[in-house]
């Protein structure tokens, strides 16, 4: 069975707005991103990423605004990324099992690259990223020091908690 890291989108790989990052003006990937996607890929991580993307159902921008956020994201980080599952619903418009915390997202890779989640992680900066990892038995990081979701770690940005996920 396969290891993975589990990947929040903004707030772990690129900056977070109120208004949503759907722009390649406003799609920055954050510090220490790219070095911490090589080191898991190095260990043999699969790396995907799971992300709520409200912003499509909320009319604000489109799939195709989002996915040429996606290929930026790909060419920075090398296609290091294994797949990118997105849920475009919000709660308002629509009730959605992907959606986190939902884990329908999960449920499709884990089947898809027949991961093991008890060597798997989840890295978020949310509790809905939290819950939804340990309702599937992966170990969790949340960042950004706080811990509203009872992760089992904290770290302060990705690069820390790839260093925490490969400790001795």
């Amino acid at each position: 069975m396969t290891k993975c890291v589990f990947l929040d989108r903004d707030g772990v790989i690129n900056k977070d707005f109120e208004d949503y990052a759907y722009s390649l003006d406003r799609f920055i990937i954050l510090d220490g991103v790219r070095e911490a996607v090589r080191l898991l890929k190095d260990d043999g991580y699969l790396l995907i990423v799971v992300t709520n993307q409200a912003g499509i159902s909320k009319g604000i921008y489109t799939r195709f605004q989002m996915q040429a956020c996606h290929d930026y994201m790909q060419a920075e980080l090398e296609n290091r990324i294994d797949r990118i599952y997105y849920a475009p619903w919000h709660p308002a418009h629509s009730e959605s099992l992907s959606r986190k915390p939902g884990t329908l997202m999960f449920e499709r890779a884990i089947a898809r690259f027949d991961i093991d989640p008890s060597l798997s992680w989840m890295i978020g900066d949310r509790k809905t990223d939290i819950f939804a990892g340990r309702k599937m038995g992966l170990k969790t990081i949340q960042l950004g020091g706080k811990a509203d979701g009872n992760p089992d770690f904290v770290e302060v940005d990705l690069l820390a908690a790839a260093n925490r996920i490969l400790e001795p």
